[in-house]
Formats: C-alpha cells, sequence, structure tokens
C-alpha cells in the first residue's frame, strides 16, 4: 500500500518522508517510508487497536511531532513550525472529527461550531455555522441548545460543522461512526462526504468497520503502511 515517492510534493494533501515515532520505552511504532495523499482523496485508515492509527492521526494534526523524517501537509513541514504556529496552522488548514466528538457541554450548539472560527482567528462565519448545521440535517430550533440536549447523531453532525467552518483543506475524522447504528453510518457518510465535498477537502476517515472501505476513494491498512508498527496501544 506504501506509494512510490515523488517529488512533486506540492501536488500532495499530505507527503511523509523517513517518519518514524514510538512512544518511550516502546519499540517503533510508526515507520513510514514514503506515502502521499493527493489533494481531494477520500482515504480510508484501517488497522486493529494499538497498531497506531490514533498516533498518525495525530502526526497528522501536528498534535505530536515525529522523532525521524518529515510530514507536509500542504508542502508545510509541520515540525519547522513553533507549537504557537502549528496551532494555528492546524485551526487554518485541518479540521477533525473526534470520536467522542469533544463538544463543549455548557455551550450552545451554535457557539460549539464557532470555537472553530475562534481558534482561527477568523470573524464573520455565525451565517456559515447555520448553513453548514442546516445542510447536515439540524433545524434552527436546535441551534440554542446546549450540546448535551442533543442524540448522539445530532451530536456528531455539530461536530462535523464544526470541523469544516473554517473549509479546511484537509479533514481528519477518527473513528467518527462507532456509535451509530448501520442505518445511521449510511447517513452519516453521505453526509459528510457531501459536505467534504464542497468544501473541497481531502478525508482521512479511520475505522475498524471494512465494511465502509468501498465508499472511499482508496483503503489503506496501517500495518502494510508502516513497515516498523508495534502491537501496543495508540
Amino acid at each position: 500500500m506504501t506509494q512510490t515517492h515523488t517529488s512533486n510534493i506540492a501536488s500532495n494533501m499530505i507527503a511523509i518522508e523517513n517518519m518514524q515515532f514510538a512512544w518511550p520505552r516502546q519499540k517503533a511504532l510508526l515507520n513510514i517510508e514514503n506515502f502521499t495523499v493527493p489533494a481531494g482523496e477520500k482515504l480510508f485508515l484501517y488497522g486493529p487497536s494499538g497498531s497506531g492509527k490514533t498516533t498518525l492521526l495525530n502526526l497528522l494534526a501536528g498534535v505530536t511531532l515525529p522523532q525521524q523524517g518529515k510530514i507536509r501537509i500542504l508542502d508545510q513541514d509541520l515540525a519547522q513550525l513553533s507549537g504557537h504556529r502549528r496551532d494555528r496552522f492546524r485551526a487554518r488548514h485541518i479540521g477533525v472529527i473526534f470520536q467522542q466528538f469533544n463538544l463543549i457541554p455548557y455551550l450552545s450548539v451554535l457557539d460549539n461550531v464557532l470555537l472553530a472560527a475562534h481558534f482561527a482567528q477568523r470573524k464573520g462565519l455565525e451565517q456559515r455555522a447555520r448553513d453548514l448545521l442546516a445542510a447536515l440535517n439540524l433545524p434552527d430550533s436546535v441551534f440554542q441548545r446546549r450540546a448535551t440536549q442533543l442524540s448522539v447523531g445530532q451530536q456528531q453532525r455539530v461536530a462535523v460543522a464544526r470541523a469544516l467552518l473554517c473549509e479546511p483543506e484537509l479533514v481528519i475524522a477518527d473513528e467518527p461512526t462507532s456509535a451509530l447504528d448501520s442505518d445511521s453510518r449510511e447517513r452519516f457518510l453521505q453526509l459528510l462526504f457531501t459536505a467534504v465535498e464542497q468544501c473541497n477537502s481531502s478525508l482521512i476517515f479511520v475505522s475498524h468497520d471494512r465494511s465502509l472501505q468501498q465508499q472511499f476513494s482508496r483503503a489503506v491498512d496501517i500495518r502494510e503502511l508502516s513497515a516498523g508498527a508495534a502491537h501496543h496501544a495508540a
């Protein structure tokens, strides 16, 4: 599954070169020689628990830095940025949909979505937030409700709207369908694909559910991607 290296990294959303990462006192968890994700691709990433999926997502988001090698997002080597600039880069260019959604319970639905604009230091996005929520089939009657007053499916759509608010070039989704039944998973995927396509975003989608992979441009087993994958928790 590892792709042939290309020098034209600017045409790729993601380019990884000779990247290694391991947690302290562990063998190399991730050891990726060359891997690219073209702009606009919908990539399905799978593998067993502990194979490094979440670790890789944290590396792609710049939350964690590689110990060796390079990770470029939009041709930007994340390790060359200070912590503050990485945070700003992430807020402006990467949308993350967390497995547990990470909504702020005491904030309204609308304010949860607008948090993305706050971290990216962008103003004037309230109407876009409302439009995104409506496009994700959330009625305006719930916009001022607290996030905890929504169903799991509704909270999930709020998390998607927040991730897409600033029109990020890259969207990362970490097991976002794990709490949903099959019908809800299918509806959610269609909503997510539509929203991502409208933003012209690339999508990295992590899941244990291999039945979903046929709906993506490409599927990658992280164990094949990473020659140094070790079997310990990610």
